[in-house]
């Protein structure tokens, strides 16, 4: 009987008893990640995902760059100065993390 107790608390004290998570502790090199696209372009880029409305780009990305034949250029400069940018998840096929030479030659590049 003891078990049926617990079980029907309301759930506000249920939720009293998980722990509370500490915050992870953001750093730069932990959203820089290399973007690989459905139109086969690569970038690298701080990635967020933000909240959107079904069909609305999903991601935010900051200083984005394209990663072509083994040199960083700033995504877009040849038409843009704007430095964030909104892409939808779905033209993401991958990301993953950067290798140390990228990660440096791309940090230079958004100085």
């Amino acid at each position: 009987m003891e078990d049926m107790e617990e079980v029907n608390q309301p759930v506000d004290q249920l939720m009293d008893m998980i722990p509370e998570e500490e915050p992870l502790e953001q750093t730069e090199d932990l959203s820089i990640q290399i973007l690989y696209l459905t139109n086969n372009l690569v970038l690298v880029s701080k990635i967020k995902e933000v909240i959107a409305e079904i069909g609305q780009p999903d991601c935010m990305l900051e200083d984005p760059c394209v990663i072509k034949d083994g040199k960083i250029i700033r995504w877009l400069s040849n038409v843009t100065e704007s430095l964030q940018m909104f892409i939808s998840s779905d033209k993401i096929l991958t990301l993953v993390d950067p290798n140390q030479k990228i990660l440096d030659d791309y940090l230079e590049t958004i100085k």
